[in-house]
């Protein structure tokens, strides 16, 4: 993981007008998002392997799938770069069972923290940088 120095930080945003903007650029809901936190995140390759990370926290409202999106109101932590490694096949440890198979069947990454290459630094500060232009229109 390598933090990214960004005017977003701590900037505060509607959360609909973020994910409007930020879908338009290639950005989704992390799937780890509960009502408090989240995070936008773009993946950086076609493998899904390097992501920049745009985490925030809820300062007003709350991420609930029937509450109204422009009810909640963001605050952007300090993005990041992220690779996972994968190991190939399935992970010997998965539990058996309905629920363990659809939660523990893929193995776990190599190297959560995996070297980034400046290449991929290099593309997500660009990615970055669309961003933060577009935010001072829309504050």
């Amino acid at each position: 993981m390598r933090e990214l120095d960004s005017s977003l930080t701590s900037q505060v945003h509607d959360y609909g007008v973020s994910r409007q903007l930020l879908s338009e650029r290639g950005f989704t809901l992390g799937g780890n998002w509960d009502y408090d936190h989240g995070s936008f995140d773009c993946a950086l390759d076609e493998a899904n392997l390097v992501w920049l990370r745009l985490p925030f926290e809820v300062t007003a409202g709350r991420l609930d799938s029937e509450a109204e999106p422009m009810d909640t109101e963001i605050r952007f932590g300090c993005p990041y770069v992220l690779k996972h490694v994968y190991n190939e096949g399935l992970d010997d440890s998965a539990r058996a069972g309905t629920v363990g198979g659809l939660i523990n069947q893929f193995s776990a990454p190599v190297d959560p923290d995996d070297d980034i290459e400046s290449a991929w630094i290099d593309k997500a500060r660009r990615k970055l940088d669309e961003v933060e232009a577009i935010y001072p229109r829309h504050a």
